[in-house]
């Protein structure tokens, strides 16, 4: 199928054949769907805190991070281009639809709207001039840049890009001692861009806040893109004869979280941030969700040095297994109970000793996104998934029942911890589950072709992570997918 000009391609991107021949069975055999047992709910796989509880945890979060690494990771690497859809209409096509027209006529209210004033040189400009100074190389460019470089919220003479936004939230709850570590995932093409924001306005941010930052860059590595292949799922050709590969979606940023070296790392969309003035809920929030991760952890880890221990007895293995399925919500698989002692401490260790993580989750009010599932596991076990729409088979009325039945989503809102107990980095790879892709269809010059996304980072990435759902306010999402959503209260 390869030749040896494909081989040294695949080579030289930091591929493997073996991976580029797993992901072509993928799509002759398409990814199976997974079994969800039930939506979970409150108190039955979602903690419910309220307000003075996680007050509460939010002060022990400071107490409980003395010498630990925190560690703020962002997904930044998402093009603008889409929150212009509708103005790309009406620029290239004439079509002014109502968010167009929105934007139009409510353009003063946004905190760009100082800077495209300048880049046009007039205030009185037709919608066309208006739409080419916003979008285009002429003016600022906006449906090119990534949505972390775009001027978000307005203040008393200033304004701020998400990516400040991020500087500021890093100061308020990954702040340890002083030190404040942002990561952000960024494309080859706006790293410059990123790099020179964050220089012009680091010292500022730092004497405001009296922190000292640490931010790093890392982008998508070639070697995650997967190979796309024609309908018949023979590998597309380029007109030159090359192999074409693509990204493969934010699960390739699972890799990037593996060179990660901290002990709590709190993981948060570029866009989703709110200013000063509606910050307060999602600090106490991170805060809390963060201080839960580490009780759960302390104890998981009190566990393992007890399993570590010769004189483990009958009744710490039952406790053990309680805290395994009442607090860490894992069914244990069928024919458990015939287990002997050894398989149970075998299975108990295999279950404790994996990376933890506490994912916020907002009540259902339509929005897209992954949902809080009990889901059944290769291992005849049942855990905690994040599950999205696509990996449910939705054509079957039992899964349709319960996938409509969540009660809450998931706003990518993830606290987790990556060291076991001996203080040793978990390889991330080992606790995704490969069978949890996508398949997709697209088009390249005109020919139709089959695509691959990894396992998502939140979800297939994640599959046997320890995983804890808490209820968070919905004050605390509030992503940009439009224009449009800049004018909503929350980001004005």
């Amino acid at each position: 199928m390869f030749s040896e000009k494909d081989l040294n391609q695949i080579a030289a991107r930091g591929a493997n054949l073996e991976t580029i021949e797993e992901q072509i069975e993928n799509f002759k055999t398409g990814f199976p769907f997974l079994n969800v047992v039930r939506a979970a709910t409150i108190d039955d796989g979602i903690i419910q805190l309220g307000d003075e509880k996680a007050k509460q945890l939010a002060q022990d979060f400071d107490d409980q991070i003395v010498g630990k690494k925190l560690l703020k990771f962002v997904p930044a690497s998402g093009a603008a281009s889409r929150m212009f859809k509708s103005l790309f209409a009406a620029l290239e096509e004439n079509k002014i639809d109502k968010s167009a027209n929105e934007v139009l006529e409510r353009l003063e209210e946004f905190a760009f709207y100082k800077s495209l004033i300048k880049s046009i040189g007039s205030e009185s400009a037709d919608h066309k001039t208006v739409l080419k100074y916003l979008l285009t190389p002429d003016g600022l460019d906006y449906g090119s840049l990534p949505k972390g470089l775009l001027e978000f919220h307005k203040y008393d003479g200033f304004t701020r890009t998400p990516a400040e936004e991020h500087l500021v939230e890093g100061a308020k709850y990954a702040n340890a001692g002083g030190k404040v570590n942002l990561h952000f995932t960024v494309s080859p093409e706006h790293r410059s861009k990123f790099t020179a924001l964050i220089d012009a306005v680091l010292a500022d941010y730092e004497a405001k806040y009296d922190v000292k930052y640490d931010i790093s860059f890392s982008e998508q590595k070639p070697s995650t893109d997967t190979i796309a292949v024609n309908l018949d799922n023979t590998p597309f050709r380029t007109g030159n004869g090359d192999l074409l590969f693509r990204p493969a979606g934010h699960g390739a940023l699972l890799e990037n979280l593996n060179d990660q070296d901290a002990d709590v790392v709190f993981i948060k969309n570029i866009d989703n941030v709110v200013p000063d003035s509606l910050k307060e809920q999602t600090i106490i929030y991170k805060k809390a969700l963060a201080s839960l991760v580490l009780s759960y952890q302390q104890a998981v880890f009190a566990y393992l040095s007890m399993m570590d221990g010769a004189d483990l007895k009958e009744e710490d293995v039952e406790e053990i297994e309680d805290f395994i399925e009442f607090d860490l919500c894992v069914e244990f698989p069928e024919g458990y109970d015939d287990y002997t002692f050894e398989e149970r401490k075998t299975y108990c260790r295999s279950k404790l000793n994996r990376p933890l993580r506490a994912c916020g989750m907002v009540k259902n009010v339509g929005e897209p996104g992954g949902g809080p599932f009990w889901a059944e596991n290769a291992d005849g076990s049942c855990s905690l998934q994040v599950v999205e729409s696509a990996q449910i088979d939705l054509a079957n009325p039992e899964q349709k029942e319960i996938f409509d039945g969540a009660t809450h989503f998931n706003p990518v809102d993830l606290i987790c911890t990556l060291k076991d107990y001996k203080g040793n980095k978990f390889n991330l790879l080992e606790f995704r589950d490969p069978k949890t892709g996508f398949i997709t269809q697209k088009s390249q010059s005109g020919k139709d072709l089959k695509a691959q996304e990894l396992p998502g980072l939140w979800n297939g990435a994640m599959a046997d992570w320890n995983t804890l759902f808490v209820e968070v306010p919905l004050i605390t999402f509030n992503p940009v997918k439009t224009v449009n959503d800049l004018l909503r209260p929350e980001h004005q």
